[in-house]
């Protein structure tokens, strides 16, 4: 347990911060609508705490505050901390020479069918000139995607979205549906009522979706690719760590 008194609406700021980034992630998600009450009286102090906070890992602690900053700042503070932080404040690395930055930004404001929609388009470059060419991956490229792309795309994911979307969300809940794809398609918000949902009109994009809902993977021809996604070893490492965070 934490010690020290609960944040109550007469707390300064930088108590509220500090409870916030200090507390576990039932104490953290307890807290985020004070967070965006008070969004005016945190963003003095959100730049120079990020700078303290990993940029290497994937805490959505930190993307939360990066979304408050960006949705609160004037132009110009904006403009100078886009400067700070070219690439966007995560820092994600490509075997395969991928920028990811464009979809870092998309993500950071929260624009996510953008972002939906450029995660399967680097999906594609990164199985190779064939998948870019029939516009589709197949589930026997996914073993030659490099790790650490894979890995930045999910904490991507996973650090904008409050700890709620990522491929390592979907494996999380795969485990949780005792690995049946059928019990998995309405949790995630992809099925209803035996349908699949229609895309894009019927998607939700937006921190409202069900866990899991982001990125899209067409299930259309089957679960194979899904599946080979979600068994990639990078993959199934950070699903294992979800799992632990999960249970902890």
């Amino acid at each position: 347990m934490l010690s020290g008194p609960p944040v109550t609406s007469t707390a300064r700021a930088d108590q509220l911060l500090e409870r916030f980034l200090s507390g576990s992630q039932r104490q953290r998600r307890s807290l985020m609508e004070q967070l965006e009450q008070r969004r005016d009286e945190l963003l003095p102090l959100i730049p120079d705490q990020l700078d303290h906070l990993d940029a290497t890992g994937d805490d959505w602690a930190a993307g939360l505050l990066v979304q408050l900053y960006l949705a609160g700042a004037a132009a110009d503070q904006s403009q100078a901390f886009q400067a700070r932080h070219p690439g966007g404040w995560l820092a994600v690395g490509s075997a395969a020479g991928l920028d990811f930055a464009p979809l870092q930004h998309h993500l950071m404001r929260l624009e996510l069918e953008q972002a939906d929609r450029l995660t399967s388009a680097l999906l594609r470059q990164l199985a190779g000139t064939g998948a870019e060419q029939r516009g589709y991956v197949f589930y026997s490229e996914v073993a030659t995607i490099p790790s650490v792309d894979l890995e930045s795309l999910d904490r991507l994911w996973f650090c904008y979205s409050r700890g709620r979307f990522g491929f390592s969300v979907q494996g999380r809940l795969l485990q949780a549906c005792g690995g049946q794809w059928e019990r998995l398609w309405p949790r995630l918000g992809w099925k209803q009522d035996g349908r699949w949902t229609r895309y894009p009109g019927s998607f939700t994009w937006s921190l409202e979706a069900p866990e899991g809902h982001m990125p899209l993977v067409n299930q259309l021809r089957g679960v194979r690719l899904m599946d080979a996604l979600l068994q990639h070893p990078a993959l199934l490492q950070r699903t294992n760590a979800a799992l632990g965070r999960a249970s902890g």
